[in-house]
C-alpha cells in the first residue's frame, strides 16, 4: 500500500541498502538511434525495436559512483516501507541552467509497478520547486525501455542523447520536464 512507504532522505545506513538492491532490468526491446547528417540539417530518429530473445541489463553505474553521489548530490532520498529500502533517487542542481538533474532513480526489481518510483519523482518535483528550479532533467539507456515510458508517463520530453554516456559505452537519453 503507497500510504505505508516513506520518501525521506538518504542517511549513511541507507546506502548499504541502495548497494544491494538488484538494479537490474530485463527487457525485450531496446531504442535504437539513426542519426543522418546532410548538409544543414541533422534528422535523428529514435525506433523501439524488439530483441529476439529477453536481454537481462546490469546498471550502468557502480558502487562508487552511488557513494560519491551521496557525499554531492544536493538530494539523495530514499523510499522505505517497512523499515526497508525499496528505491532511491538523487540529483544534483545546475544553478545556472535552473535546473534539477537526476542522475540515478532506482527501484528493486521486486517493488517495481507499485508507485514507488512516482513516489520518488514527486517528491523530488516537490523539491526542485521549493528550490525555485524551472526544469528538471532525466537520462537513461536505450536499453531501458520502461525507463522511458516512465518518464514520458510523467511529463518528460525528449531533448537529446549522448552515444558514449556511460563508462560501459551505453547510449543515454536525455528527457526534461518544465515544473510550473
Amino acid at each position: 500500500m503507497l500510504s505505508d512507504l516513506v520518501i525521506r532522505p538518504a542517511d549513511r545506513p541507507d546506502l548499504r541498502a541502495c548497494l544491494e538492491l538488484d538494479n537490474s532490468i530485463t527487457t525485450n526491446y531496446v531504442w535504437q538511434i539513426d542519426q543522418r547528417v546532410e548538409e544543414e540539417t541533422i534528422n535523428v530518429a529514435l525506433r523501439k525495436v524488439r530483441l529476439p530473445r529477453a536481454l537481462v541489463v546490469p546498471y550502468p553505474r557502480d558502487a562508487g559512483h552511488l557513494i560519491e553521489n551521496w557525499r554531492q548530490a544536493d538530494l539523495f532520498l530514499v523510499a522505505v516501507r517497512y523499515g526497508q529500502v525499496q528505491g532511491y533517487l538523487d540529483l544534483a542542481v545546475q544553478p545556472w541552467h535552473q535546473a534539477g538533474w537526476i542522475h540515478n532513480l532506482v527501484v528493486a526489481s521486486v517493488f517495481r509497478r507499485q508507485r514507488v518510483g512516482t513516489a520518488l519523482l514527486q517528491k523530488a518535483r516537490q523539491w526542485c520547486q521549493e528550490q525555485s528550479l524551472r526544469k528538471l532533467m532525466a537520462e537513461t539507456s536505450t536499453k531501458n525501455p520502461q525507463a522511458v515510458a516512465f518518464y514520458q508517463r510523467h511529463g518528460f520530453v525528449f531533448c537529446g542523447f549522448n552515444d558514449h554516456y556511460y563508462a560501459n559505452r551505453d547510449i543515454a537519453l536525455f528527457f526534461v520536464c518544465t515544473l510550473g
